[in-house]
């Protein structure tokens, strides 16, 4: 079954990026990062546990540099297991490990995942210095997990081919725009193109209890003949086959940044309707082999400085909203994102009503969107 959360994998492929190499050595201009320190008393236990025992992390992306600084800030060593394993392999890691040294300490999970976890007892609870920051809807109310880093959907126009780059869901019906219009594959089974009709149903009257106008703005971009059916990658992005891309931001913005000098891309999140976000969480294992460094290292991924990790790899950090009000992203990341206020204003579905949107789809899809 397709997987319709923000897919991991996929984040992966855009790890080498132009900025993801520099950023982190970004200054802040002046600006002192706001998040608090560690407890004294924590970070004294946690460096007694000497090593923390990561899983599904992978070296290649944005958690290789923060899981390097961290390891030397507090002089402890960082174990990454399975690195590009699964949410299932996750969970079942904590059940088949329980009691060995080499358990996992903590998790990096789809909410879905993360929601069996809480009702196994397989998480423990921990509410981050930065708590306050983080959103109640992406987050358990008792601290078993909480919502890290997200990416929402955008367009990449190939400007060697799309003349007048679209700015809004509306501007994709003009006929500018015929056999451009191409998303991750069909909505049934891929994740990111489903989350490209729960996107359009917010922009044209939905909700996330009702993606209905989704799936009909799209039967309406298929008449129009600007529908493209082809699944979009790089390749056919390039290449001009799908010249205008929507898929998760990141994915479009790494490209973006790797042909730069070649192909020009531009990368728009659009203006109407409120963007949708699809996330992953951060959890402790219930039996945690090393709590305190488990703890320390949860703290430092939600501090502003773990936060600004993940954007520099365009994974947009959960607490995003909270730090442009306290000027600690700086201006250099800023001027590569678009929009960066529209940011502020994500919304995430719940389970349950995703489930019921993925049902509508697969009920709509094949009736009404005719290729």
């Amino acid at each position: 079954m397709a997987s319709f959360h923000l897919n991991r994998r996929a984040l992966l492929q855009g790890g080498a990026l132009a900025l993801g190499a520099t950023a982190f050595q970004l200054p802040l201009s002046g600006r002192a990062l706001a998040s608090p320190a560690p407890a004294a008393d924590l970070v004294a236990a946690a460096k007694r546990e000497r090593v923390l025992n990561t899983i599904a992390l992978s070296p290649d992306w944005a958690f290789g540099k923060l899981m390097k600084d961290f390891a030397a800030r507090y002089g402890v060593e960082v174990n990454p297991t399975n690195p590009e394993g699964s949410s299932a392999e996750e969970l079942q890691a904590i059940r088949s490990l329980k009691g060995q040294e080499r358990a996992p300490d903590c998790v990096d999970l789809a909410p879905s995942f993360a929601r069996q976890a809480v009702s196994e007892g397989l998480l423990q609870p921990y509410k981050v210095a930065t708590w306050d920051d983080i959103p109640a809807s992406v987050k358990d109310a008792e601290g078993h997990y909480n919502g890290c880093y997200y990416g929402i959907i955008s367009f990449a126009a190939n400007k060697a081919v799309v003349g007048t780059v679209p700015r809004a869901w509306a501007d994709l019906l003009k006929p500018d725009y015929r056999g451009m219009v191409a998303m991750g594959g069909n909505p049934m089974r891929d994740g990111s193109a489903f989350a490209a009709v729960m996107a359009a149903a917010l922009a044209h009257g939905g909700s996330f209890d009702d993606i209905a106008p989704g799936v009909e703005f799209f039967a309406r971009l298929a008449a129009a003949g600007n529908y493209n059916p082809a699944q979009t990658d790089k390749g056919t992005m390039v290449s001009g086959q799908t010249p205008i891309a929507l898929r998760w931001n990141y994915l479009n913005l790494s490209i973006r940044d790797e042909e730069a000098g070649r192909t020009e891309f531009e990368v728009v999140v659009p203006n109407d309707g409120a963007p949708y976000g699809n996330y992953y969480v951060q959890g402790i294992s219930a039996f945690a082999p090393h709590p305190n460094l488990a703890r320390l290292w949860q703290d430092y991924l939600f501090s502003d400085e773990g936060q600004l990790g993940f954007l520099a790899a365009y994974a947009h950090p959960i607490r995003f909203g909270r730090m442009l009000e306290t000027g600690t992203v700086p201006e250099a990341i800023l001027a590569r994102l678009p929009s960066p206020e529209a940011y502020k204003q994500v919304r995430f579905a719940s389970q349950a009503q995703l489930d019921k949107a993925k049902q509508v789809v697969a009920d709509l899809w094949p009736r009404e969107v005719k290729i």
